[in-house]
């Protein structure tokens, strides 16, 4: 498997308002977000970014879908650079972030063709591919209805389809099943898997050790923005649970740096 995406000396600073300050209890203006962080995705594997709240997870995600620019370092998506590519890199990718939201106003339906059309996706093709994933995420009975009016669960659905609308190789999830009820939540990882077995590859983000046991080749671990541990999910198992490895690892950075 060859490489399919890379990031290099990844770095994000954020300031602090005199208010975050206060919610933080810090003096510090300036909290940095990413340090230095780097890792490689291979094709067709799911490739998991573990760390707990605040540890830069999303923001590591959203320097790569080029919803933010890094501060430092670069990364590469199937060759095209976040940072002089961020066109071709938005073509190549399908992003899904509960925080990112579709408009209430609108159906899934109207919303799947607008994102076809902005991709230059011939409507056979789109109504194709609507039919196929509708029906499989079970949108078909709910394609007319307004987004305000769908469940958390059926949002997310449909917040995912949208998102592979352009077919996409390499699909960015960040915390994919935060949120959802258990039978919402498995809908989506088996739907994860899935696309593993068509030879995509899947970034997902994660507090959550389950689901990275159950899904992913390859992980790494962040804490305060450092790549601290990056390696299959089996090496990294090999001598203890992915909690007791996780915890390990969380005392010895947090408390070597107090």
């Amino acid at each position: 498997m060859g490489v399919i995406l890379r990031a290099d000396g990844l770095k994000k600073t954020f300031r602090l308002s005199a208010k975050q300050q206060k919610l933080k209890m810090t003096k510090e203006k300036v909290i940095k977000a990413v340090d230095d962080l780097s890792f490689e995705a291979y094709e067709g594997e799911v490739f998991g970014l573990l760390g707990p709240n605040g540890a830069g997870k999303t923001t590591t995600l959203r320097m790569i879908s080029t919803l933010i620019k890094a501060d430092e370092g670069d990364a590469f998506v199937d060759g095209s650079s976040i940072r002089t590519q961020p066109e071709a890199v938005r073509a190549k990718i399908g992003f899904l972030t509960s925080e990112l939201k579709l408009e209430d106003f609108f159906t899934p339906n109207y919303l799947f063709d607008f994102f076809a059309n902005l991709h230059h996706i011939d409507p056979d093709l789109s109504g194709q591919r609507k039919r196929g994933l509708f029906e499989r995420f079970g949108i078909d009975k709910f394609a007319e209805v307004k987004i305000a009016n769908l469940s958390t669960g059926m949002k997310q659905k449909a917040s995912l389809v949208i998102s592979l609308v352009h077919d996409p190789n390499i699909i960015i999830f960040d915390e994919p099943t935060n949120g959802l009820d258990v039978l919402t939540a498995k809908v989506v990882t088996d739907f994860l898997l899935e696309l593993r077995a068509q030879g995509k590859t899947v970034i997902v983000s994660t507090h959550i050790f389950s689901l990275v046991e159950k899904i992913c080749d390859r992980a790494g671990i962040i804490i305060d923005g450092k790549m601290i541990k990056c390696d299959t999910l089996s090496n990294i198992t090999s001598e203890k649970p992915l909690e007791d490895v996780f915890f390990d690892l969380y005392a010895a950075t947090v408390g070597g740096a107090s």
